[in-house]
């Protein structure tokens, strides 16, 4: 019992575990929004999907499963060499997942006919699995793939990568139906983007905060015992009063915000507060930056 408790592979197969439940929870969600709106009201998504889609509805026989896995090929190969080998092999697990739910998890035609409305729960439903399944360690592949990377190595936002590689596709939707389903697949993209960037950071954003005041002694020790977070301390010059003073710098948590405001007006009501979203925070305990 004793080699039991101490054997160390629980903690890796809960590990495992987590992320095919998010693959798996999230691929779900997508196959839903893809066979319950998007193909029922032919919209078309970005990237990879958006181009299985589009040669599906030019080619009925072709199924939207298949092709996607096919044009996944190259993009598993940037995955490989640009990220990490975990993260490709959980993508080469998700693709598998995604491309499964998308043939067998069909819900039929969501009852809802307004294009607009169609097109702004679309957004939502794929927003959030695609969401979902970018909290796991991999991908379902497609510009998930290539958002990764883009992320990685110039702090793109997921969301703003999706948007402009699927305007390619929305430009193809544009010539071979019409303007008015291009538009509406827009919106969808649109809607998409900010959702996946709501789940998979959104929640976890950090703030970076500027405080300018005479009782920045007073401030400074309350954020290192009551919220528990590193103060940075700036000299810095009025440039009208040509007066030092101190500024404090520090990184906090959207939910510890409330506190540090409540901190500063018990101190200085008067302080000067500057309080930003950060893009991506790397560092010990405050760091927010994806897992891949």
């Amino acid at each position: 019992m004793k080699g039991v408790s101490q054997w160390g592979g629980w903690s890796v197969l809960k590990e495992i575990g987590g992320n095919l439940f998010l693959l798996c929870a999230g691929s779900v969600v997508t196959a839903v929004g893809i066979n319950g709106l998007l193909i029922p009201h032919r919209f078309v998504s970005g990237g990879v999907t958006g181009l299985a889609l589009l040669l599906h509805y030019l080619v009925p026989v072709l199924s939207v499963a298949v092709i996607y896995a096919v044009a996944n090929v190259p993009l598993f190969l940037a995955g490989w060499f640009f990220i990490s080998r975990r993260f490709f092999l959980y993508s080469i697990v998700g693709m598998i997942i995604f491309s499964s739910a998308i043939a067998w998890v069909d819900p039929g035609a969501i009852p809802v006919k307004d294009p607009l409305l169609a097109a702004i729960l679309a957004g939502i439903v794929l927003g959030t699995g695609s969401g979902i399944i970018l909290k796991s360690l991999g991908s379902a592949g497609g510009t998930d793939i290539l958002s990764v990377i883009l992320l990685q190595h110039f702090s793109i936002r997921l969301g703003t990568t999706r948007l402009a590689f699927n305007i390619l596709v929305l430009a193809a939707a544009a010539l071979l139906f019409s303007i008015e389903d291009a538009l509406y697949t827009l919106i969808y993209l649109y809607v998409s983007a900010q959702i996946v960037d709501l789940v998979v950071t959104g929640l976890s954003q950090r703030k970076a905060v500027f405080i300018i005041s005479p009782q920045w002694e007073r401030i400074s020790p309350r954020i290192l015992t009551e919220i528990h977070r590193g103060v940075t301390i700036l000299r810095g010059q009025g440039a009208y009063s040509q007066r030092e003073q101190q500024i404090l710098y520090t990184v906090l948590t959207f939910r510890e915000v409330a506190t540090l405001k409540q901190i500063v007006r018990s101190e200085d009501p008067a302080a000067f507060v500057v309080i930003s979203d950060t893009t991506e925070v790397m560092g010990h305990r405050i760091g927010n930056q994806p897992h891949w």
